[in-house]
């Protein structure tokens, strides 16, 4: 089918930041909160001239022919070649130090061989600079051109004030490789370190809210709806204060039941970069969650997808009235040839429980809640040490008779925290009862 030329960009959704965009002689140009009236207002405005630059018979590209051509020569750009075209006088462009910053992220922030989450953040910020100062030189970027764009995340991304801050501090780690690399000169990265970040109530920028702890009545309302599978996995995280990961990924072999108190060590976390190490400590309450999906190979995750989902399609199944049809059937081979994720990941999991809250009316939640309820409960009735502990926040330089002390600490805080919550149960159905 021909291409229609004379057709208008698209109004589209950008799913990683929520923003409406659209795309005009290559350029993705952000319009703010997708479906908004503003967004709708600048898409308008947008799709004007790009209709009078239609009429004229020149599209007005936003990319210029130097860019153009880097992309049919991509490989030529590298680190190296951009020092020696220093050292010979020329300056990179912000859209060239950007390619090689790239292709180094996309190494540096990976984990079990896959590229993480903060490569894919850094590449958010680094396309919108990119849109904006391009083609500028370098060391002509300074902090008042920072502070501008700064300023158009504000007006059109509509980024959070602790988002726009955790964006500025990526561009500025960005010049910071480049003058490690002799890329750009040394005061570029103190210069734009030195423009300080957004104040609470002090800008433009929106501001969020943390997360909160989440009402164990809900917890326990939304427990009963969920697949067998998902609500032990909220269980276990309640009662340890694991992070969701840490509970999306736990295998048999991870775990060392020798003592009475089992003691989970995860084998990739979230501060192992850091030479972190972490334990779990899971106490007699969590154990008798944990112990029936220990029965299986040591280095199989102990909560599955296909486990859960299989257990739903027999539930249907033996709860099924009507007769098998055709189409029935057809359906059933379908998914018995679906592939399944060998575990939950953290969006996953939080998923199916915001699912199940949506249908059921309740108030939505994430598992990132249930630590934080952990944490303070924790705190109020063992101390910030121990809720430290438990939460994995120690230092890397910690001695050996600290770690040990902490350990002892943590063991106490699962034997007793297990019949804390489990009292606390009993007191709310015994309330609910009333």
């Amino acid at each position: 089918m021909p291409r229609l030329v004379n057709q208008p960009p698209k109004y589209r959704l950008h799913k990683g930041s929520g923003q409406a965009i659209v795309s005009i002689n290559g350029r993705r140009i952000y319009l703010g909160v997708y479906g908004t009236p503003k967004s709708h207002e600048l898409y308008e405005q947008a799709i004007s001239e790009w209709r009078r630059s239609q009429q004229s018979g020149r599209p007005k590209s936003q990319k210029p022919a130097e860019r153009v051509a880097l992309s049919n020569d991509d490989l030529l750009i590298t680190a190296p070649r951009l020092r020696e075209r220093r050292e010979a006088g020329r300056e990179a462009t912000i859209n060239e130090l950007i390619f090689v910053y790239r292709k180094h992220t996309h190494v540096y922030y990976r984990k079990n061989d896959e590229v993480t989450r903060e490569a894919m953040i850094i590449d958010e910020v680094l396309r919108f600079m990119d849109e904006h100062h391009g083609t500028d030189r370098v060391d002509e970027f300074g902090p008042v051109k920072l502070d501008e764009l700064r300023e158009r995340m504000i007006d059109d991304l509509d980024w959070s004030r602790k988002h726009i801050n955790k964006q500025v501090s990526r561009i500025i780690r960005m010049f910071r490789w480049a003058v490690e690399q002799e890329l750009a000169p040394p005061e570029s990265h103190s210069a734009l370190a030195k423009l300080t970040g957004l104040k609470k109530d002090r800008s433009r920028a929106r501001e969020t809210r943390g997360v909160s702890c989440v009402d164990d009545a809900v917890v326990q309302q939304t427990i009963a709806l969920l697949p067998p599978v998902i609500a032990d996995m909220v269980r276990l995280q309640r009662l340890t204060g694991a992070r969701p990961g840490e509970i999306c990924t736990l295998r048999p072999g991870d775990i060392d039941r020798s003592g009475s108190i089992w003691v989970y060590i995860p084998q990739s976390h979230k501060t192992q970069h850091h030479d972190q190490s972490r334990m779990i400590v899971i106490g007699p309450l969590a154990q008798a969650v944990l112990r029936r999906y220990l029965l299986r190979a040591a280095d199989t995750f102990c909560f599955t997808p296909e486990e859960s989902e299989q257990a739903r399609l027999a539930k249907a199944a033996a709860e099924r009235t009507t007769p098998m049809r055709k189409r029935d059937r057809d359906r059933r081979k379908l998914r018995s040839l679906r592939i399944y994720a060998p575990c939950y990941d953290a969006a996953s999991y939080r998923h199916a429980i915001q699912r199940v809250c949506a249908r059921a009316g309740l108030p939505k939640w994430s598992p990132n809640q249930l630590r934080h309820n952990a944490a303070t409960e924790i705190r109020k009735r063992f101390g910030l040490d121990a809720a430290q502990v438990i939460c994995g926040h120690q230092s890397a330089d910690v001695t050996q008779v600290y770690a040990e002390r902490d350990m002892e600490l943590a063991m106490r805080v699962a034997q007793e925290m297990g019949y804390l919550y489990e009292i606390k149960n009993l007191l709310l159905r015994r309330r609910t009862c009333l």
